[in-house]
């Protein structure tokens, strides 16, 4: 005759607790991620505008003013063609620019990402690293 010992099988998985808390998390990291995103394409054409600008301007007021048509149309409102730092190279110029996107969270505390563009060899590619 086979006895029959009760024994419990383990239960697996997340309670309803953990559930709401993973997902609390998540919802977190949700919101941050749609807050960091826009200010990371906004870099993303700001470095290309820079580029852009170099390429198509002889003097550092043509690049200025390059800069400024590609930032209309580009939605780029955290620098202006003011903000950029040119330097003359012997191969043309060196078009860079440095800010920081203050991101606010929750009460006081605020997410700062500091930014630094450049087209080539100069102080901001030297900050950057």
């Amino acid at each position: 005759m086979m006895v029959r010992t009760h024994t419990r099988d383990v239960e697996r998985g997340l309670s309803l607790i953990g559930f709401l808390f993973v997902i609390a998390i998540v919802a977190m990291l949700a919101v941050l991620g749609l807050k960091v995103v826009p200010t990371v394409v906004e870099y993303a054409a700001i470095k290309k505008a820079i580029v852009t600008a170099k390429n198509s301007g002889t003097t550092a007021r043509e690049i200025q003013d390059s800069f400024e048509k590609q930032r209309t149309t580009a939605y780029i409102d955290s620098v202006s063609g003011k903000d950029l730092e040119i330097i003359k190279t012997g191969d043309g110029f060196d078009v860079s620019v440095g800010y920081e996107k203050r991101i606010p969270l929750v009460g006081p505390a605020s997410l700062v990402i500091d930014y630094v563009a450049t087209t080539g060899k100069g102080p901001a590619a030297e900050t950057a690293q």
